[in-house]
């Protein structure tokens, strides 16, 4: 038998850098190892809850408002679900998995790292300065500094104008 492959943990959101990572870490790690790569590959997709969106405001329609934003929420995960296997198809890597995970992005990668005993976890940049970082927080700068593995960011270069 052979060893064991290592798991790599793709994080995964529904924008432009996410899926740039996905495409450059397929390119570097899986692509040209056809299905030798050393890696066992999870994609996974942190799908916020509805009360993360809302708040805890009550009121008049509240009911209805959660309803409908939770509906959309899972339309949206299953969509960045269905494109990260359409994107793993294109390049040939047919041996992932991917997982759709309730909760805070930062918290479920983490966990996710610790569950599944990964070694490597990658995550896109959204390019953000140092005010926008502070105020929004930041999914790779939490998982640099929290992850229990090697963590990759993967930045999608600028365009020059």
């Amino acid at each position: 038998m052979g060893e064991e492959k290592s798991v790599m943990v793709i994080g995964i959101e529904d924008n432009q850098h996410s899926f740039y990572a996905l495409e450059w870490t397929l390119d570097h790690f899986f692509t040209n190892y056809n299905s030798n790569s050393p890696f066992k590959l999870v994609i996974l997709h942190a799908k916020p809850t509805a009360s993360s969106i809302i708040g805890l405001a009550a009121g008049p329609g509240s009911v209805e408002a959660f309803s409908a934003i939770e509906s959309n929420l899972k339309k949206i995960a299953a969509r960045v679900g269905e494109n990260a296997m359409e994107i793993c198809k294109a390049k040939s890597v047919n041996d992932v998995v991917v997982e759709i995970v309730e909760g805070d992005a930062r918290h479920v990668l983490c966990e996710a790292v610790e569950k599944l005993h990964a070694s490597v976890l990658v995550v896109g940049c959204h390019g953000y300065g140092v005010i926008k970082r502070t105020v929004l927080g930041s999914v790779s700068d939490y998982c640099a500094h929290h992850a229990h593995c090697s963590v990759m960011i993967v930045k999608k270069p600028k365009t020059k104008t």
